[in-house]
């Protein structure tokens, strides 16, 4: 094999000049804003994580801070910013692609440990500095561990609920999703949304906390609810959206507009009553929940979904926490409807497998096939199955 030294596809921040690989991205005006940023708010660093506001496995172009902050574009991964220095901190899948992709204002951290990146911190940022963080797109766990790492150390842990890097990225950041979120016909649902919101709330009701209302942070978890789906994130059936639900009322927060005719009619069928879909802002949610917080009340949330910044809301001895919602927890568990779609689609999934592999059969051995052309393949005939919406990931296609 050769030395590393010889490999023109990767970067080499020894060698003077610096060798970068075409695949790098310059990042150095992106850094010296964000940096100006920091001074600006009196921080000496921001963490910058590769997470939505609604901890979504997979996200949105426009919420890929940390691909455009560093160039890097994996799907896992954290930066951080000091004054004079940056650091990437991703696992061994990816270490390749880091370095193919950084360019040398970079240190790549090979290792995903908050107690790693809390060292790094505590060598970076001088005692007495402020570490900032938004805390809208880090989960409840995840702030306390970096809360931990720094503890005692003489950094504070300083949220920020103006994104930095939104702020430096400016008007090139992608504009958020503007398609129709649209109601899923009956056939395939089961139940209706009003027999699963009777549910939750009954669920509420047997709880020996009794809480007043349950939040919904998950995107699939208010695309499950209400029996709509969307495409804000590539391969996901969801939109942006939050929802609180009481016994009485429902708030769901999204971008009204975006909601076909039909889905909007669905909604406001129960109005007025109990079972009356109000629509808010997506946008409001923060102060809808600060106003709601003020009452007599409990707020059930699940931890896994909800980031610190919307837990920090509530006070708490407000908070009825689980690791997951009763929304997710009544989701997972398929009714004899669901499940017989569920057969179905892999039926028909099945079909265009078997198409596939046939396809292959002939073509393969006349040395036309490549992964790439083999996945694009593979994609049209399952596109071509009856009610298909996509893949549900880039497929993954590799021979050899």
């Amino acid at each position: 094999p050769q030395a590393p030294s010889t490999r023109n596809d990767i970067r080499d921040c020894s060698a003077d000049p610096p060798y970068l690989p075409p695949t790098a991205t310059n990042t150095t005006a992106r850094l010296a804003a964000l940096r100006s940023l920091l001074r600006t708010h009196g921080a000496h660093a921001y963490i910058v994580p590769s997470t939505d506001a609604h901890m979504s496995e997979y996200i949105s172009e426009r919420d890929a801070r940390l691909g455009w902050l560093t160039g890097f574009t994996g799907s896992a991964g954290t930066a951080v910013v000091t004054r004079d220095s940056a650091a990437l901190w991703t696992d061994s899948r990816y270490w390749t692609q880091a370095e193919r992709e950084l360019d040398c204002n970079w240190e790549l951290q090979r290792t995903t440990s908050i107690e790693s990146i809390g060292m790094w911190i505590l060598k970076a940022v001088p005692a007495g500095g402020n570490v900032s963080l938004d805390p809208f797109l880090f989960s409840i766990d995840t702030w306390n561990r970096y809360s931990r790492a720094l503890h005692g150390s003489g950094r504070t842990l300083f949220p920020l609920e103006t994104n930095l890097v939104d702020q430096a990225w400016g008007d090139q950041r992608p504009l958020p999703s503007s398609s129709e979120i649209y109601s899923l016909p009956a056939e395939f649902t089961g139940s209706s949304w009003q027999e699963k919101v009777a549910e939750i709330r009954r669920r509420m009701e047997q709880h020996e906390r009794r809480p007043t209302a349950v939040l919904l942070s998950g995107l699939e978890e208010t695309a499950w609810l209400f029996n709509l789906r969307g495409d804000d994130i590539p391969y996901n059936p969801v939109f942006y959206s939050y929802t609180l639900l009481t016994h009485t009322t429902i708030s769901l927060f999204v971008e009204q507009p975006r909601l076909s005719a039909a889905a909007q009619e669905s909604l406001r069928s129960g109005c007025p009553g109990p079972l009356c879909v109000e629509l808010q802002e997506y946008g409001q949610v923060s102060a809808h929940l600060r106003r709601y917080a003020q009452g007599n009340v409990t707020v059930w949330l699940g931890t896994e979904y909800t980031t610190y910044g919307l837990y920090g809301i509530i006070p708490q001895d407000k908070l009825l926490e689980e690791k997951y919602s009763p929304v997710m927890m009544a989701k997972a568990v398929k009714n004899a409807h669901e499940q017989e779609m569920l057969r179905a689609a892999h039926v028909r999934d099945a079909v265009a497998v078997i198409q596939y592999l046939l396809w292959l059969e002939k073509t393969v051995p006349q040395g036309q096939v490549d992964e790439f052309s083999g996945a694009q393949h593979i994609d049209a005939l399952r596109w071509a199955q009856q009610h298909s919406r996509g893949p549900s990931f880039q497929s993954i296609s590799a021979s050899g």
